[in-house]
């Protein structure tokens, strides 16, 4: 089974962070190699550009491939999204010069040239949004093409704005959002792959869904319980055992990060008392 991966550029190392959460570990580090094995036997690692990698999977050379929504959309290509994941954000902007003085596509007055990398997303949003434009197609940083003189505007990926702001631009409108996802061919459920697929999905979402979440274990009095329990949040239930020596409860629960501060001091407040909190790695569902 081959998964097709970034070899460079913003997504390249979350996606290995995030294949790494999940359990598959590249056996190899030469930034040369194409192909590299994994610790999952059988399971290989596509090394290609972000912005090839739905072709790639739409043509069958990969079963599964990790890139951009913004890639998706923009090769057309007819593959299935599998998981959308929760990194890689970013905002494809509108952006022209600050000396023009406007702050919407609705203020642009003529033809204008649009300096992008995108396409296909640029023509349709022009389209929906009435603007007269010649596309200069680019594969580099748009950035510098305005000053150029190359073109007049740009529609490209902005983060921070820090890199507009150096080049005399402004976003004036949000052509689409991004992130990462998951895609896989059309027939991979039809693959001799197809359970180990179904698996490794699974642990996917499993990674995903622990993010942000801590395992908590606690020990309850017999008469605080049904207050503690009263303020405890759980994915179902919160997990109870009695204890051998004690007139008491351990309880174990699953709690979000964000939550936890609150929660502790609720759970402390009603009785709770020798709290243990641990990192999870995966909750499969």
């Amino acid at each position: 089974m081959k998964i097709a991966i970034p070899n460079k550029g913003r997504l390249q190392q979350p996606v290995l962070q995030f294949l790494n959460s999940v359990g598959i570990k590249p056996l190899a580090s030469d930034e040369r190699a194409l192909i590299v094995p994994t610790n999952w036997e059988g399971v290989q690692l596509v090394m290609v550009r972000t912005e090839d990698i739905p072709n790639i999977v739409e043509a069958g050379a990969a079963e599964l491939g990790i890139t951009g929504f913004d890639y998706v959309l923009e090769s057309g290509v007819d593959v299935e999204e599998l998981v959308h994941l929760d990194f890689g954000k970013a905002k494809i902007v509108l952006a022209v010069p600050v000396s023009w003085g406007i702050n919407s596509p609705e203020e642009i007055k003529g033809e204008i040239r649009i300096a992008t990398k995108y396409f296909n997303i640029a023509r349709n949003y022009l389209a929906q949004k009435g603007i007269k434009a010649k596309l200069v197609k680019i594969s580099g940083a748009a950035e510098v093409m305005p000053s150029l003189g190359a073109a007049d505007a740009i529609i490209d990926v902005m983060s921070t704005g820090t890199t507009l702001k150096l080049h005399g631009l402004k976003a004036i409108d949000t052509v689409m959002e991004s992130r990462a996802v998951v895609i896989g061919n059309k027939d991979w459920i039809k693959s001799d792959e197809a359970e180990r697929i179904n698996l490794l999905l699974t642990l996917m979402k499993g990674a995903l869904f622990a993010r942000n979440k801590k395992m908590v274990f606690m020990n309850v009095p017999d008469e605080k319980l049904d207050k503690v329990l009263s303020v405890l949040p759980a994915m179902l239930s919160p997990t109870l055992s009695k204890l051998a020596k004690s007139d008491a409860w351990e309880v174990i629960t699953v709690i979000d990060e964000d939550t936890l501060p609150e929660i502790i001091g609720k759970v402390v407040a009603n009785g709770a008392r020798d709290i243990v909190i641990v990192d999870i790695e995966k909750v499969i569902k």
